[in-house]
C-alpha cells in the first residue's frame, strides 16, 4: 500500500546540457573528474509506471536533464494515469516540442539568477509558447533568485518563485529560511520518494551525491516493498520525535517540503 504518497520523481537522465553557475555538479565534478551520467533503461521506466498507482504526480527530473532522454515522449506516455511533470532549463523545448506538447501535463521552465545563456533561453521559452498554444502543457517560469519577471508576465504564463541556496544542499538559503510546517515533520520525507536514473530510491530529491538517502533499489524490489521499508519507517519515526538531525541526509539541511519563496 502506497499510503499518503503524493508524488515520485523519476530521472529519466542525469546528464546535464547545462554549466549553471549554482549547481553542486560543479564540485562533484571536480573532486571526481570520472563520475558517469547516464540515462534510465527503458524497461525500467515500464516496471515504474506498471508499480505506481494511479492520480499521484510524477516528476520527471532529479540532477540532470530529462530532456536529454532519447525516449522521453515514450516515457511520459506510459504515465498516462498520472499527473505528469518536469522541470527542465529549457535549452530542448523547440527540439523536442513534440515529445511535450499534447503529452506533459505541467512544465516548468528553470531560470536561474545570472545566468549568460538568459536571452537564449527567453527566445526558446517564448517560441515553444507560440508553438504550444492552448494545448497542454501548462507551463509556468520558475525564477531563482533576484530576476526581473517583467517580460515573464508579458509571456501570460504562471510565474514561480524560489530562493537560491548553497550548490551542495538545501542549506544556506538566501533571505530567508524556508517555511517549517506545523506538524514538526518532514513534508518530503511523508509523501515523496526519488528514483534515480539507475535505479536507486532514495526519500527526497534534495542534492545527494553520496547516496546517504538511499532506501531501496527499483531493479530488484517492488515500489510498495521501499515504501514502506523499516529504513524509511525509523526516519518518520526520527521525525516525529523531533531527532531529525539523527538522518544524516536531514542533518544540516534545512529544507521540510515546503518550497521557499525568494
Amino acid at each position: 500500500m502506497f499510503n499518503s504518497l503524493f508524488g515520485v520523481h523519476v530521472e529519466l537522465s542525469s546528464r546535464c546540457n547545462k554549466k549553471c553557475w549554482m549547481c553542486g555538479r560543479r564540485k562533484v565534478e571536480k573532486n571526481n573528474p570520472r563520475v558517469k551520467y547516464g540515462d534510465m533503461d527503458f524497461g525500467l521506466v515500464h516496471k515504474i509506471a506498471n508499480e505506481l498507482p494511479s492520480d499521484i504526480v510524477i516528476q520527471f527530473h532529479k540532477d540532470g536533464e530529462s530532456l536529454l532522454y532519447p525516449r522521453f515522449g515514450e516515457a511520459v506516455k506510459l504515465f498516462s494515469r498520472q499527473i505528469t511533470s518536469l522541470t527542465t532549463n529549457g535549452k530542448l523545448l523547440v527540439e523536442k516540442a513534440d515529445e511535450i506538447i499534447g503529452v506533459l501535463d505541467t512544465l516548468s521552465v528553470s531560470i536561474v539568477e545570472g545566468d549568460n545563456e538568459a536571452e537564449d533561453q527567453y527566445e526558446i521559452l517564448k517560441k515553444f509558447l507560440e508553438m504550444k498554444g492552448d494545448k497542454k502543457p501548462f507551463t509556468n517560469a520558475k525564477l531563482v533568485g533576484k530576476i526581473d519577471q517583467e517580460r515573464y508576465e508579458k509571456l501570460g504564463i504562471l510565474i514561480v518563485k524560489r530562493a537560491l541556496h548553497d550548490p551542495l544542499g538545501s542549506f544556506g538559503y538566501e533571505k530567508r529560511i524556508p517555511a517549517i510546517p506545523e506538524i514538526g515533520i518532514c513534508w518530503a520525507l511523508l509523501k515523496h520518494i526519488v528514483i534515480s536514473h539507475e535505479g536507486k530510491v532514495s526519500i527526497c530529491v534534495r542534492f545527494d551525491p553520496d547516496g546517504i538517502g538511499i532506501i531501496g533499489d527499483a531493479n530488484t524490489e517492488s515500489l510498495d516493498e521501499i515504501w514502506n521499508c523499516g529504513k524509511r519507517k525509523s526516519w518518520i519515526l526520527s521525525h516525529k520525535m523531533g531527532r531529525r538531525n539523527e538522518i544524516p541526509l536531514c542533518q544540516k539541511c534545512q529544507f521540510w517540503g515546503v518550497p521557499t519563496n525568494y
